[in-house]
């Protein structure tokens, strides 16, 4: 990461409105620390961690925001958790800045609950951990 960083805001746009929210606090999260970004929509969670690895070498840092609502099928569980595995593979297997704001709620209002900016505001939960993940790698890679 250099002095000053580029993150990635890949938002899934399935629900719109809970994306909505998860951006808003992201990008509050990135203006507020003086954090140049772009963002850019997937149709889904299930696309967040391709769109992350197709611009991986011109960002220090992504956010990853979305939401998985469980329904009456076993849809949810294979969304939420190859979403989330994807994730961690390309964190892991390529050492990837990234901030988790992948929602994963049995309803609705809990989705709301934790999105909006004026509750739980996961989207800037996200957005700090993709700064803090890329100041650790620009540490490591100083040999501190």
């Amino acid at each position: 990461m250099t002095d000053n960083p580029r993150v990635l805001i890949v938002e899934a746009r399935f629900y719109e409105d809970i994306a909505d929210a998860l951006a808003r606090g992201a990008i509050a999260a990135l203006e507020a620390e003086a954090v140049a970004f772009d963002r850019i929509c997937v149709p889904g969670a299930l696309e967040i961690p391709a769109a992350i690895q197709f611009a991986a070498r011109k960002y220090d840092g992504f956010v990853a925001l979305g939401c998985v609502i469980r329904g009456e099928t076993s849809h949810y569980d294979i969304v939420a958790g190859e979403s989330a595995r994807g994730l961690m593979d390309l964190s892991i297997r390529d050492g990837l800045c990234i901030g988790n704001g992948i929602l994963t709620c049995e309803t609705r209002i809990q989705a709301l609950e934790r999105a909006l900016p004026e509750k739980k505001n996961k989207g800037r939960a996200a957005a700090l951990a993709a700064l803090a993940m890329a100041a650790h790698k620009v540490r490591f890679a100083k040999g501190e």
